[in-house]
């Protein structure tokens, strides 16, 4: 993997062809200094946003992107800093740029995300003969295919030649014993090469697991600086065996994180994923 700096200030959308993940934000959701950790994913001419939070508007305007560039969606889980700018998405795609973006998302979690957080700014935009809008009127639906035989639940998908593996992951409430038991979220398994979590509790099964399937050359994992909570800790993320935190880049991180910084490597990871920073395979 190689690191490189945004040289020119402007974020391109295409590559010669490498895997390439762009972080506009690496912050946490309640972070003011870097934005929210929504990545990109950039391949030849293809390219797919993870999410979609309250502030990835403005990261993408600083770095010369309109919302409307965006032309893929995989969204992850309900929480604001995730799904807080989709409703400026649909509503620039449908009455300012005339163009549909696609998502990939399956029956289940398209219920909920319409249900329970986007139809009551959407929905009532438009009425023809009693009827409102409804996702379908806002998004090109990709849906994605679940994967047998795989350690759990797992969904697929591909954007031209990037292949993206979803599989369920344990994040809300704080109390519930695995993903099953959690309310619908999920991580990424991009070309089978790399792992970005998402947002997570400490899951050792969902990384052994998919490790010994795939053995990532780098995992970018969520993390917080205190144990607690709905975001896997520093702490307890330092209890994994060596190897695999030798390949993990820690991510979503809270503003406080100069007092970290040493600490981090001192356990055993490679750093923190840093802002603006494209990280090429």
């Amino acid at each position: 993997m190689k690191i490189e700096p945004l040289d020119d200030g402007k974020l391109s959308l295409k590559n010669n062809g490498h895997l390439t993940i762009f972080f506009p934000g690496v912050g946490s959701a309640f972070s003011k200094k870097h934005y929210q950790t929504n990545p990109i994913i950039i391949k030849g001419d293809d390219h797919v946003m993870i999410d979609m939070g309250t502030r990835s508007s403005q990261a993408l305007y600083e770095l010369g992107v309109k919302v409307s560039d965006i032309d893929n969606f995989l969204i992850t889980h309900s929480h604001a800093d995730h799904i807080g700018g989709l409703e400026e998405v649909m509503l620039m795609g449908r009455y300012v740029s005339h163009k549909k973006p696609s998502v990939i998302i399956n029956e289940e979690y398209q219920k909920i995300l319409w249900e329970k957080s986007l139809r009551g700014g959407c929905s009532y935009s438009e009425e023809s003969f009693g009827k409102f809008l409804g996702f379908e009127d806002f998004w090109n639906i990709i849906r994605p295919e679940e994967m047998k035989d795989y350690p759990r639940e797992t969904w697929h998908a591909k954007i031209g030649p990037i292949d993206i593996k979803a599989p369920r992951t344990m994040h809300i409430p704080e109390h519930s014993l695995d993903w099953r038991s959690s309310f619908w979220s999920c991580g990424a398994i991009i070309d089978e090469r790399i792992f970005f979590t998402s947002d997570s509790r400490f899951d050792p099964d969902l990384l052994l697991s998919f490790d010994k399937m795939f053995h990532f050359e780098k995992i970018f994992h969520d993390t917080q600086f205190f144990t607690g909570g709905v975001h896997a800790s520093l702490d307890e993320l330092a209890t994994l065996p060596d190897d695999l935190k030798s390949r993990m880049y820690l991510v979503h991180y809270g503003d406080n994180w100069p007092s970290f910084e040493d600490k981090v490597k001192e356990l055993g990871f490679p750093d923190l994923v840093r802002q603006w920073m494209y990280y090429k395979f």
